[in-house]
């Protein structure tokens, strides 16, 4: 699930710094006070200038930013979680094969139901992919990446934000709704929303297509 470096020359110790590195400021935005056009600028920030960024290194200097939704307060919800048991393989299409991951509870959200699932690795964390309405061609230039998109991956970093549990409950913040890596270059290879989390209603925030 790691891209090739930009510098393919670098040695390959050099190069996990990188990815660490950039983790580490992924999981710093999250769990910042800023807000969340702060958060976006400093998201597209690291975009445009990170060695590990996702996109491709020749369009890093004219990086303008990513395209999103407006803030949208309807995307803010909290919403009852009941279990849910058994595991599921995701297939990346890339060197990592598929990747099983457990399911922790169904999410009762205003768009339809969603699972949230516990990545079986070492170290394990919270995933959250979906792929809602937004993503047909006919939403135009508004459309969001056709495969789905996150909405958490605690493995990357992405914390507290979009996702909140407390007292049986789980808070859900949809304007943090973000690109696979694959959806800004061929380089990457990524875990997409199985059918399960596959809903009709469109969600109207987060990021937009990158690729029009």
């Amino acid at each position: 699930m790691e891209p090739t470096a930009p510098d393919a020359a670098a040695p390959v110790p050099f190069r996990r710094l990188d990815l660490a590195d950039y983790r580490q400021r992924v999981a710093s935005m999250f769990l910042s006070d800023l807000d969340l056009a702060g958060f976006r600028k400093a998201k597209d920030e690291l975009f445009a200038t990170h060695p590990q960024s996702p996109i491709e290194p020749e369009e890093q200097p004219a990086f303008a930013g990513l395209r999103y939704y407006p803030l949208n307060d309807d995307a803010i919800v909290t919403v009852p979680i009941r279990p849910a048991h058994g595991d599921f393989a995701i297939e990346t299409n890339g060197p990592d094969g598929a990747i099983v991951y457990e399911r922790v509870g169904i999410l009762e959200t205003p768009f339809g139901e969603l699972t949230l699932w516990w990545i079986k690795a070492y170290g394990g964390g919270l995933f959250l992919p979906f792929r809602d309405g937004t993503a047909a061609r006919d939403f135009g230039d508004e459309r969001t990446y056709g495969a789905g998109r996150y909405l958490v991956d605690t493995v990357k970093g992405t914390f507290d934000r979009p996702l909140r549990i407390a007292d049986g409950a789980v808070r859900l913040d949809f304007n943090y709704a973000y690109n696979a890596s694959c959806a800004y270059s061929d380089r990457w290879a990524c875990p997409l929303a199985p059918e399960e989390n596959r809903v009709a209603a469109p969600i109207r925030a987060g990021e937009m297509v990158y690729h029009l």
